[in-house]
């Protein structure tokens, strides 16, 4: 009988220390994934900071960009502009300088 008891005894014990020996090296475990998620959740924070920082450089440079055609389509057509009175003002030159042979040979056919 004293055997018996003893038997038990230790198989109680291992059991114990084994389930001690399991309940601290999960918890060291569980120390460890916690700390992982806590650096994972900083460096997910700190790209969703970056990501916020990038899409409003990009919308500004967007808005510039918009800004930028308009001006360029503002250009263009002052350019138009400028060709079309240019082009006019060859045509009136090339009449005031036809009126003036014309007024030449007048003026030669008088003398």
């Amino acid at each position: 009988m004293f055997f018996f008891s003893w038997l038990f005894l230790t198989f109680v014990l291992v059991v114990v220390g084994f389930l001690f020996f399991k309940v601290f090296y999960y918890k060291n475990l569980m120390e460890k994934e916690r700390r992982s998620n806590g650096i994972l959740k900083d460096t997910l924070r700190e790209a969703e900071v970056l990501i916020r920082k990038y899409q409003l450089q990009l919308q500004r440079s967007l808005g510039n960009t918009d800004i930028l055609n308009e001006e360029m389509n503002r250009l263009r057509n002052d350019v138009k502009a400028f060709k079309a009175r240019n082009a006019q003002y060859r045509i009136e030159n090339e009449r005031i300088r036809h009126k003036i042979k014309d007024l030449e040979s007048k003026i030669e056919a008088l003398l």
